[in-house]
């Protein structure tokens, strides 16, 4: 019975995430919209501000955040260049690599969206106390790792 209620929680939770990720996506475009970008290019906007710690991004590392390949990173990124958001300056380290940053406009405009982005998170973890997103977010990262091992285990198969 154990293996039934767990294939079963399984299931459940499949549809869930699937689910949380169309909304949260339908979200995200909403604001890339407000912002004039597409939701790819607003997804790099917010890797870039959350990986940046003050020296820039390289899209290497932009892409493994957002689990894409570095040329789709930097197709997208050159249009956000041309749109005045986010700013391209070689490595100091290494000249072969350009590190991005966003620009003050899009930190300004980021920030305009900031207390509608409030908002949403208020209603999206309404009756959700920060200790249990803390333990929600420790066992997705669980399930996160599992999943790599067994899309690894699944590809040698």
């Amino acid at each position: 019975m154990v293996g039934k209620q767990l294939d079963a929680a399984m299931t459940d939770f499949v549809w869930n995430v699937l689910e949380i990720g169309s909304l949260l996506g339908d979200i995200r475009k909403t604001w890339a919209e407000q912002l004039g970008v597409s939701e790819a290019q607003w997804l790099i906007l917010m890797a870039i501000e959350d990986l940046n710690q003050g020296g820039g991004v390289s899209g290497v590392d932009v892409a493994t955040k957002l689990r894409t390949h570095a040329t789709f990173v930097a197709m997208h990124t050159k249009h956000l260049e041309k749109a005045g958001l986010l700013s391209r300056k070689p490595s100091p380290i290494d000249g072969r690599l350009v590190l991005m940053s966003l620009t003050a406009r899009a930190r300004a405009e980021i920030q305009k969206l900031s207390d509608q982005r409030e908002a949403l998170n208020g209603i999206i973890l309404e009756n959700v106390d920060a200790r249990s997103l803390t333990n929600l977010n420790a066992t997705l990262a669980i399930i996160r790792k599992n999943s790599e091992r067994a899309l690894r285990a699944s590809v040698d198969a």
